[in-house]
């Protein structure tokens, strides 16, 4: 039985005073939830404020990226150790914003989830196509791509330390949520390829979440979805009512 993931990303937005607000009302309305792992991933300037927040309850805490080297000249970025020492469980890798704005690639995707796998942490590891990828017939290959390069040199033990989350980029942000079916068919091709390449039974237990403009009113049908195994959500959980309701689906 694979417990779903909630998993909230703030991508770039909260200040501390607003990073604890958000979490204190979180915390309030589903800090001993048990029928799902709430995540929170807030930006690394508030990730020790909402850790103190999330003190007493079943949240665990997530950063929204990190370096694959241990420590070094590297301005800007940050190593495992520092999101430890900040209260972190799991980490978010290669979503599509970082390969579409700051140079991602599958390689550097693999050699981050590789460095987390040596570590305390969980790694959330996105894949997803554009909607010209998708027009082109394209996903299952750009899929099967995305996870061969993430996941090289990975074996089933590996799996435990890892979560990956499907998002459609032309779903995220921009209101468009691929159909219940649309996302069930690309969730089953992503377990079918891990059963072919670790096993059945590791493919069974490995969380697949879904990333593309999760809502309220759309989370309940999606859950439903045999493959899908909980949800990455963006803008929707920047407010507490909001991602409340999408934790309680």
């Amino acid at each position: 039985m694979r417990l779903p993931v909630i998993a909230g990303n703030w991508k770039m937005h909260k200040t501390m005073e607003e990073a604890r607000a958000l979490t204190r009302a979180i915390k309030d309305g589903a800090g001993g939830a048990t029928h799902c792992t709430v995540v929170l991933a807030p930006p690394f300037t508030s990730l020790a404020a909402v850790c103190g927040e999330t003190k007493g309850s079943s949240i665990q805490l997530a950063a929204q990226n990190v370096h694959w080297e241990p420590k070094g000249a590297f301005t800007g970025e940050i190593s495992i150790a520092m999101l430890e020492d900040a209260g972190c469980s799991m980490v978010i890798i290669g979503h599509s914003e970082r390969r579409q704005y700051f140079g991602e690639t599958d390689e550097t995707v693999n050699r981050r989830v590789k460095a987390v796998l040596n570590s305390s942490l969980k790694a959330i590891v996105c894949i997803g196509e554009t909607l010209a990828e998708r027009e082109a017939g394209r996903v299952h290959d750009l899929i099967t791509q995305q996870l061969a390069g993430g996941l090289a040199g990975l074996t089933h033990q590996s799996l435990s330390h890892i979560i990956l989350a499907y998002e459609p980029v032309w779903a995220i942000g921009t209101g468009r949520t691929a159909s219940p079916e649309i996302a069930q068919e690309v969730h089953k091709a992503i377990r079918d390829w891990l059963s072919r390449q670790f096993g059945t039974e590791a493919a069974q237990e490995v969380r697949i979440l879904y990333g593309g403009s999760v809502k309220p009113d759309n989370v309940s049908v999606l859950m439903r979805q045999p493959d899908i195994d909980g949800a990455l959500v963006g803008g929707a959980c920047l407010e507490a009512e909001s991602f409340l309701r999408i934790i309680h689906y």
